[in-house]
């Protein structure tokens, strides 16, 4: 099987004996063995695997620091490692060097329930937490879709489905706990709801996706269970109908929680993949939160838009458990999409754009990939003018990777023209780094490289992402 993209990759040497002054330290918990190497050398990205030297697990934040102390001396690369969802490449050993495992670091610091924070270890999972604090009230509720660790969910500065309503990471993330490229431990922020003292480091540390710190711990915010939920399916006639019934709901200010987009082809993958039921048409998932009537309110509201643009009367999921099968399904709209072509490999990518072009850019998009060679499906958070695509290509066939990137040069490119961005949610690291100019232009790509050569001197922390070379 042949590597669908290919990136350069030139490794830097291990000084004599680095490893195993490794060994030496962490015994058990460092390993070179080729199968736990090649594990963390590989994500969800269309990437050939890139394996580092070794890895670390983490327990602790001055495991983290010992690590980062010791590669920084010597120049070795040092890249942290979560759960491995990235979808861009994001921890792949391009330069090889050291594979931070921080899975170990799963520990639950402190719940302040009265002052609506959480702090935890970068290891803890998104569903981990809700999980801790579920007889609070309370919740969390960032959900990307994969149960992501919270420490790579700030370092990607994630979102997910409730994003239209709670925001991102950039939103949530209070203060973090941030191990330097040379090993120093610092605190970005108190738990106070604002400060003007200062840089805001938190938000340079989120969304810098391992180039300038390794995060080990973050504070987050909480917020209530909803007193009531209510989610509905409605389905359209056409993708243009859909997209454009959330541009008027959301332009005429409907609090909802979520609203997702499914085109045709993913409906008919979750259906097989879930077993569901779903009619095969374009459709919309809605979830409402709030106070019963306040629920009703807004669901009325929104029939109302629905119906105005051809949209069939809601199907409604009312019972927890039916609501929990329709986001699970919707979550695993990726793994069901990878079914309609057995034995594919999958190139993702994802933009966002304000919501006015929303359904400019989602049938431009469409029309292009309808002339392609191969299947494809496209999924959205679209209360927020984010939409991903999944183009499902032949492995073995060179002429489909090269299509499939020009369509994603293509769609980038649309997405900047509209104003919006190359990425909205699965963030920089290799597969986006070519947009980065386009998007930013030269002189603020510049300043980005002058902070990483301030955070990072030596350019040990995961080389060769977010920024390009000139």
């Amino acid at each position: 099987m042949n590597a669908p993209i290919s990136v350069q990759s030139v490794r830097r040497e291990i000084p004599s004996g680095f490893l195993d002054a490794l060994a030496s330290h962490f015994g058990d918990r460092f390993s070179t063995a080729h199968a736990v190497r090649e594990h963390h050398g590989r994500d969800e990205s269309p990437y050939p695997a890139m394996l580092p030297d070794g890895v670390v697990f983490a327990q602790n934040t001055e495991d983290v620091a010992w690590v980062a102390q010791h590669c920084h001396k010597h120049s070795v690369p040092l890249i942290p490692y979560g759960v491995g969802s990235s979808l861009e490449g994001h921890l792949l050993a391009v330069q090889g060097g050291i594979s931070l495992d921080l899975s170990g670091m799963n520990r639950v610091v402190a719940i302040h329930a009265e002052d609506f924070t959480a702090t935890v270890e970068a290891g803890v999972t998104r569903k981990q937490l809700n999980d801790e604090i579920r007889n609070t009230g309370l919740f969390f509720p960032i959900d990307p879709g994969a149960d992501a660790s919270l420490g790579g969910m700030a370092a990607t500065r994630a979102s997910g489905t409730n994003a239209v309503r709670y925001g991102t990471m950039r939103e949530n993330v209070m203060s973090l706990k941030v191990v330097t490229a040379d090993g120093r431990i610092i605190e970005t922020a108190n738990r106070a709801r604002k400060s003007s003292a200062g840089y805001d480091l938190t938000r340079i540390f989120v969304g810098s996706e391992g180039t300038l710190g390794i995060i080990t711990e973050v504070t987050v915010r909480l917020y209530p269970q909803p007193e009531a939920i209510s989610a509905a399916i409605c389905n359209f006639p056409t993708l243009d109908a859909a997209v454009r019934s959330v541009i008027e709901i959301i332009q005429m200010g409907v609090p909802v929680a979520r609203v997702e987009f499914m085109d045709a082809w993913a409906v008919k993958a979750t259906n097989a993949y879930s077993k569901l039921t779903l009619k095969e048409s374009p459709l919309l998932l809605f979830e409402f939160h709030g106070s019963p009537a306040g629920v009703k309110e807004q669901a009325g509201i929104v029939q109302d838009i629905t119906r105005e643009n051809g949209g069939l009367d809601f199907e409604w999921a009312d019972q927890p458990e039916d609501r929990s099968r329709l986001w699970t399904a919707r979550h695993n709209a990726y793994f069901a999409g990878l079914q309609l072509r057995p034995g594919c490999r999958a190139s993702t990518t994802d933009v966002c754009v304000p919501i006015s072009r929303l359904a400019e850019c989602v049938s431009e998009t469409a029309a292009e990939l309808d002339q392609a060679s191969f299947p494809y499906t496209i999924v959205g958070h679209v209360g927020d003018g984010n939409f991903h695509v999944l183009m499902l290509l032949d492995p073995d066939n060179p002429n489909e990777w090269e299509e499939s990137e020009g369509i994603n040069h293509r769609l980038v490119q649309r997405a900047i023209r509209m104003d919006g961005t190359c990425t909205g949610e699965h963030g920089v690291g290799l597969h986006k780094m070519a947009f980065m100019l386009e998007e930013h232009g030269q002189d603020a790509l510049d300043l980005m490289s002058s902070l990483k050569h301030a955070f990072d001197p030596n350019n040990i922390l995961n080389p060769g992402k977010m920024i390009p070379q000139r």
